[in-house]
């Protein structure tokens, strides 16, 4: 099955599981929750992949990214009053908290030092301290997505 409409609806329960759980959906998952056949979710992940609506593990072809969001352990946990997530890196912990309208802290360390730190996110305001470092300009993440 290869539609429009059907790679919406996948991306749809991506994100609205990611939402509601703190995490991206598996293709078995979406598969059951719209009775499709795993094989057409799995290239509607590999299409959504190629539009760089998400990244998809290497070896078993399931997401790994739908950003703002990780379905693997990162650095950058963000902690909500119902879930914690991974975010792929800082930028997308603190779109997390945006995305899901949620009030969140974010844990992370120091990626030069190591030094524990903690950011706050209580409607529009932003506590902590330290610094956001973008070492690589926007424009060039894509080229190498997972380690960007």
């Amino acid at each position: 099955m290869q539609s429009e409409a059907f790679d919406r609806d996948v991306r749809w329960q991506i994100f609205d599981s990611a939402i509601r759980n703190g995490t991206p959906a598996s293709s078995a998952d979406i598969a059951r929750e719209l009775r499709a056949d795993i094989d057409d979710v799995r290239a509607s992940f590999q299409r959504l992949a190629d539009g760089r609506i998400v990244v998809l593990q290497r070896d078993s072809g399931e997401i790994l990214m739908a950003n703002p969001f990780s379905t693997v352990p990162t650095p950058f946990v963000v902690e909500t009053d119902t879930w914690s997530a991974y975010g792929n890196c800082i930028w997308d912990a603190m779109g997390i908290a945006a995305m899901v309208h949620r009030d969140a802290k974010i844990v992370t360390s120091c990626a030069d030092c190591g030094t524990a730190a903690e950011i706050v996110i209580e409607g529009d305001r932003v506590r902590g301290e330290g610094l956001v470092h973008f070492a690589i300009p926007a424009r060039e993440w894509w080229s190498n997505i997972v380690f960007t």
